[in-house]
């Protein structure tokens, strides 16, 4: 059975758990405080699920998601993560992760900077970052259904950006190829991609409102807005 490896089981990343362990896939979750503190969710998942080191999970994941805020992807482990598929949910908050020059200026994207300390050997992939959480667990459907919902992604990598899309047919949702990694600054947070596309009325703040489909169609429309 197929493994997703999650380092950091917040909204996003608890998030995804809970749709990946309904999609049949084996479940290894982490986060930087320890498993003990993941005993609850992983109860909550059941068997599929246990609770691991960051490292641990790294290494279990025929997928890595890494969910932790921008201002520690410094602590991740590098090693474990080496040959991995990682996608990268993070977007970049000034108030929360300090200034980042190059971030600032725009020479590179919170996904770049990740893939830089990885290294080459790591295949990045940009996902998850611009859906509500809630939203994320409420938009999941089955393939083929007429209101299926699609998320986009950005990779420089071909191969990965296929598991990509394999991963996200798992968990209910389609993939929009918005293309290389950089492309990722088509959909973070403040561009037309970033929230409202998946909540019911897309002309109000999307957080307090319930979730609403968003097509493939749709979602190349805001980016191509970016």
């Amino acid at each position: 059975m197929a493994t997703l490896g999650l380092i950091g089981s917040g909204h996003i990343g608890g998030t995804l758990a809970r749709l990946a362990v309904d999609g049949g896939l084996d479940v290894v979750i982490s986060n930087s405080r320890g498993p003990e503190t993941l005993a609850d969710l992983a109860a909550e998942l059941g068997p599929r699920a246990r609770a691991a080191t960051p490292a641990e999970a790294a290494a279990a994941g025929d997928w890595v998601v890494v969910s932790v805020p921008l201002k520690a992807y410094t602590q991740l482990p590098r090693e474990a993560l080496a040959g991995r598929t990682v996608l990268d949910t993070n977007n970049y908050y000034p108030e929360r992760d300090g200034h980042i020059e190059a971030l600032d200026d725009g020479s590179t994207t919170s996904s770049g900077l990740l893939q830089d300390f990885l290294g080459d050997s790591a295949h990045v992939v940009k996902a998850f970052n611009n859906i509500f959480f809630k939203h994320l667990g409420a938009l999941a459907r089955p393939a083929g259904a007429p209101d299926r919902t699609a998320l986009p992604i950005a990779g420089d990598d071909a191969e990965a950006k296929r598991r990509a899309t394999e991963l996200l047919d798992h968990l209910g949702y389609d993939a929009v190829d918005a293309g290389a990694l950089a492309e990722g600054r088509r959909f973070q947070s403040g561009t037309p991609a970033y929230g409202p596309p998946y909540a019911k009325d897309p002309s109000q703040p999307f957080a307090g409102q319930e979730a609403g489909p968003a097509s493939a169609a749709e979602i190349r429309a805001y980016l191509a807005k970016a």
